[in-house]
């Protein structure tokens, strides 16, 4: 059974934006519950909202996710409702969706949001979170089958973002910048994992390679175990290596937007 609704989004909280998603939810289905996963992702930045929600999607109930980070709104992009895992999402075919949807175990059927019998009108060429996906979802959550929202989508025209990577060779681990939080902690595609398998152990020190830069960074259990101000590597709660300084912005110090590429090693 469907048990919640969640909604993901760049909107911000400053504006009414997400309390519009709220409301037409509410007029629809108003025993919904709604979940706020996130509405501060950087606008437009579709990379950040997929890592976000493919870590989070793990930890919540079975139910219809909402995405709507959309750079391209108004466009030739379609809009979709994709099956995997028990659940539903909805949102942008512009790869948001795409990492959790394989963390749910990978789409099993897709629908374009064809219909517009089950949107708002007039439908704002700018606000397809209000006036598409929220009543959809609400729609969904009352008993509407994908199905009828449109056309099936064959999986292999989904759009999908290139799943980060890291890559084990000659003593060290490969990787990039997944993403970039609030605090200007980087986190990486390296998995704690592939340190340990180089014999990285808390409380060692890594040989940290940005580029042409080569830096020695402490590898701990936390941002606090160093003194404030100070570089740190660590484990993060996804189980990926971050770098982050205590009390501090990594990203801007280091210069690592999400795709840079990072190497780590032990320090010899």
């Amino acid at each position: 059974m469907t048990s919640v609704i969640t909604l993901l989004t760049d909107y911000g909280l400053e504006d009414g934006y997400v309390a519009a998603c709220h409301g037409v939810i509410a007029g629809i289905a108003p025993e919904a519950r709604v979940i706020d996963v996130c509405h501060q992702i950087p606008s437009g930045d579709v990379r950040r909202g997929a890592a976000v929600l493919a870590q989070t999607i793990p930890y919540l109930p079975k139910g219809i996710h909402v995405g709507t980070v959309d750079p391209s709104a108004g466009g030739a992009r379609r809009a979709v409702a994709i099956e995997a895992g028990g659940r539903l999402f909805v949102g942008p075919d512009n790869g948001l969706l795409s990492w959790a949807v394989h963390a749910s175990g990978g789409a099993r059927a897709a629908y374009e949001l064809a219909d517009d019998a089950h949107f708002l009108h007039p439908v704002s060429p700018t606000f397809h979170g209000r006036d598409m996906y929220a009543p959809v979802a609400a729609r969904l959550f009352q008993g509407l089958k994908p199905a009828e929202l449109g056309p099936e989508v064959p999986l292999s025209r989904l759009v999908s973002l290139p799943e980060p990577t890291s890559q084990l060779r000659d003593g060290s681990v490969e990787g990039e910048v997944v993403s970039v939080d609030a605090y200007g902690n980087t986190q990486l595609s390296i998995a704690a994992g592939d340190l340990a398998a180089l014999g990285v152990r808390p409380g060692d020190t890594l040989e940290v390679r940005l580029g042409r830069r080569q830096l020695a960074m402490p590898y701990r259990e936390t941002y606090a175990a160093v003194p404030p101000g100070d570089l740190v590597a660590f484990a993060d709660s996804a189980g990926l290596v971050a770098i982050a300084v205590n009390a501090g912005d990594a990203a801007q110090r280091l210069g690592l937007p999400p795709g840079a590429h990072v190497r780590l090693s032990p320090c010899r």
